[in-house]
């Protein structure tokens, strides 16, 4: 009978906690299909393929950001777990802070050479102002996106997936309305969906914010104060650097794809790019499930309770396996219809269909693959973690260089079901590794 209700608390809590957190992560992509959308029905498909062009740079600088902190939400989940509170409050105050002036500097960093890097990735002319307008308005709203993901780390950390959910809600609603009315109406193209984006992002950090502040004393710090936690800065990158290593390497290595992919031509850039971003959001249920299998996983260990958190980890497995599968038939079967919503010519939906048909095969891989990274996270591997995503990326860019004769514009779906393949092994041996050295040592 305990047995039984340990494994009903565990579900209840898998459940419980991922649910904002996957809601959280739809209505964030959803951000950039309210763009994509309007962009692609009211300028055109070059507009669309111009702001698809810039998405691997910019997310080059968001996913350094959430990389880290996705690594500070696993220490602040330790403490947690342990009990050491006030610490986590010293942790927020030097990381808010830190982050928000390095994102800052990373901000005015892309938009003054936002020209010269599109240049780099061989943008197509035709889609070359497209992508600039949009790019150098985007790049503002980087500052806020680092004081939001730090603040939603900790509430996570804690155990509150639901705060960083109202305050997306907030944000996607602010987002659509202002996209409409500043491209339906106020002919603002494609400069007023980047501004649409930045002020909803604004919206989102003050809300989390004035929320932590009124509602959580532990979360409340004087910016003063910060020089004398630096123990905690310390702690903060052990936990941190690793998965923003990864990231960032995974972001510059998806610019030689994108500049790989530019070679296609305009036809295949707005196809893939429009399904990538369809993608995208079928992917975050999985990624963000495997964040909920991290938090709760790190709370466990730091409360001392091993066999729970392998349980977690066992119980989530088998869920992130039925979500894989439903995810994959969805997009089998609705892949045409959501690709002809942005506004893609036929030609363009046959390509991006293709794709979908390829990387939806490998679905389930992924899925295994982020839950067995999200218990290795959980329990502090963040180095090794980082160093298989690296891995991972090379073997992705290896892939569609050697394979592009044989798979043409596929090539970019299957290197990137070849580097899932790759993942889940390696994670899987090191898994195991562990799980036999703590058998050894009991």
């Amino acid at each position: 009978m305990e047995e039984k209700s340990l494994t009903k608390q565990i579900l209840k809590k898998l459940v419980v906690f991922s649910t904002p957190l996957i809601l959280s992560g739809l209505l964030q992509q959803l951000f950039n299909w309210v763009d994509a959308l309007i962009v692609g029905n009211i300028i055109g498909e070059t507009a669309l393929a111009g702001v698809g062009a810039t998405s691997t740079l910019y997310n080059l600088f968001v996913n350094i950001l959430v990389g880290f902190t996705s690594g500070l939400s696993v220490l602040f989940a330790q403490r947690f777990g342990e009990g050491r509170h006030s610490e986590n409050t010293k942790l927020l105050a030097n990381y808010s802070v830190i982050l928000s002036c390095v994102f800052t500097a990373i901000s005015i960093f892309g938009m003054v050479f936002t020209g010269p890097i599109l240049n780099l990735m061989s943008t197509p002319d035709q889609l070359f102002d497209y992508a600039k307008d949009y790019l150098l308005i985007i790049f503002m709203g980087i500052p806020f996106l680092a004081v939001y993901n730090t603040y939603s780390a900790a509430f996570r950390g804690m155990g509150n997936s639901k705060v960083p959910f109202v305050a997306v809600l907030v944000s996607s609603a602010t987002n659509a309305v202002l996209d409409y009315i500043f491209i339906a109406f106020c002919n603002f193209g494609v400069a007023g969906a980047a501004a649409a984006t930045v002020i909803s992002q604004i919206a989102m950090t003050v809300y989390v914010v004035a929320y932590a502040v009124k509602k959580y004393p532990e979360l409340r710090f004087s910016p003063f104060k910060i020089g004398k936690y630096k123990g905690d800065t310390r702690n903060g990158l052990k936990y941190g650097a690793p998965p923003a290593v990864q990231n960032s390497v995974s972001a510059v290595g998806n610019l030689f794809l994108q500049k790989f992919m530019n070679g296609f031509g305009e036809q295949t850039v707005a196809a893939i790019t429009t399904a990538y971003r369809v993608d995208s959001v079928l992917f975050l249920p999985i990624v963000n499930f495997s964040t909920a299998i991290s938090t709760l996983v790190a709370q466990e260990t730091g409360a001392g309770n091993g066999e729970t958190a392998k349980k977690i980890f066992r119980l989530g497995s088998i869920l992130m396996s039925v979500m894989s599968l439903c995810l994959a038939a969805v997009i089998l079967l609705t892949g045409e219809t959501l690709l002809s919503m942005f506004g893609l010519t036929q030609a363009s939906v046959n390509i991006g269909e293709d794709f979908f048909r390829t990387i939806a095969t490998f679905y389930l891989i992924y899925g295994l693959s982020m839950s067995i990274k999200g218990y290795l996270e959980g329990t502090a591997d963040m180095l090794f973690s980082g160093i298989v995503g690296i891995s991972g990326l090379g073997i992705r860019l290896m892939c569609s260089y050697i394979f592009k004769d044989v798979f043409g514009n596929m090539v970019v779906a299957y290197a990137e079901a070849f580097s899932w393949i790759f993942l889940l092994g390696v994670f899987t041996l090191r898994y195991l590794n562990k799980t036999k050295k703590e058998h050894l040592t009991d």
